[in-house]
């Protein structure tokens, strides 16, 4: 079964640009939909941004404009470039490969999520 690993959170202060990575063990376009899920201190899980391996793109609209979700087939990995980013972005931040075509529920592979830290 294909894994996901993300990486690339941190510390960064409001207004600063993160890039995660999330690098798969396998074909990541195996899958329907890869994105980029994230939780909030004290809230539940939401989603953050998702595509497909044609490039249609979903984003949250709260991060549109601002996060841009891209791939690398031949690295099996896909990114999401921060900017511009607040405190109100500060979650840990999960990569799903799923087939489903809803965003609820835990459906697909996830990772073990990468933090992501923003100071005023």
């Amino acid at each position: 079964q294909v894994q996901v690993v993300e990486s690339g959170g941190g510390l960064v202060q409001a207004g600063e640009s993160l890039r995660l990575s999330c690098a798969a063990s396998g074909s990541i376009f195996s899958f329907n939909y890869v994105g980029w899920y994230r939780q909030r201190p004290g809230k539940r899980r939401e989603f953050v941004a998702r595509m497909t391996e044609g490039g249609k793109r979903w984003y949250q609209d709260s991060v549109k404009g601002r996060f841009t979700i891209s791939s690398d087939s031949m690295k099996n990995t896909v990114y999401l470039q921060m900017n511009s980013l607040t405190t109100e972005d500060t979650a840990t931040y999960y990569c799903n490969a799923r087939n489903a075509h809803s965003t609820f529920g835990d459906s697909g592979v996830w990772g073990q999520g990468t933090q992501v830290t923003v100071s005023a």
